[in-house]
């Protein structure tokens, strides 16, 4: 046998034995309910965190009445409790797709405070120089939502930002700043 022809030998025997001993790639892909929040006909993005998952499980009226402001096609992407446990207020961001990747992005920012607070939901485009949009205000509900959609260079990686005021003229007990799509 020439060295050669042995080499060949031994680069087969190992492609073969890996197609035994290789696990799958990928996990299945999750079905319609799995990615449905539970008890409302809200969509789940397949990124959505367990910690978005959780969250949406306990506020489902939130995550109803926040997906119904962005409109259809809207998916929760994430639901964060801001500045943290406290939960003076919950960013709500929904992601919209279409063939050919990333076609809108929409926040919400939902006020868990007694009574009207000076808040401001900002959301930008992944653009230098961008047009941002922005709700401010004294809100009792929510600040929101705002919108950006286009083409999927324009969308991915937005960025929302989450301000709430203690009072009129207070500092900010929330300022957040999050990317509003995946981004790598």
């Amino acid at each position: 046998m020439t060295r050669a022809f042995v080499r060949t030998l031994a680069v087969g025997a190992a492609l073969l034995a890996s197609a035994f001993v290789t696990p799958a790639a990928t996990a299945a892909t999750p079905t319609v309910e799995e990615l449905r929040v539970p008890g409302t006909t809200v969509q789940f993005t397949p990124a959505a965190s367990a910690k978005t998952k959780a969250i949406a499980q306990q506020e489902k009226a939130a995550v109803r009445a926040t997906a119904t402001l962005c409109g259809s096609g809207y998916r929760l992407h994430v639901a964060e409790r801001l500045p943290d446990s406290r939960r003076f207020g919950t960013l709500f961001t929904y992601t919209k797709s279409n063939s050919q990747g990333f076609s809108g992005a929409c926040a919400v920012f939902d006020n868990n405070m007694p009574g009207g607070m000076k808040m401001k939901l900002k959301l930008c485009p992944n653009r230098v120089n961008a047009t941002c949009k922005v709700d401010e205000g004294l809100f009792t509900q929510y600040a929101g939502p705002v919108k950006v959609e286009g083409s999927h260079s324009y969308v991915f990686c937005s960025k929302v930002t989450a301000i709430m005021w203690d009072g009129i003229a207070g500092p900010a007990i929330i300022d957040a700043v999050r990317s509003a799509t995946p981004c790598d």
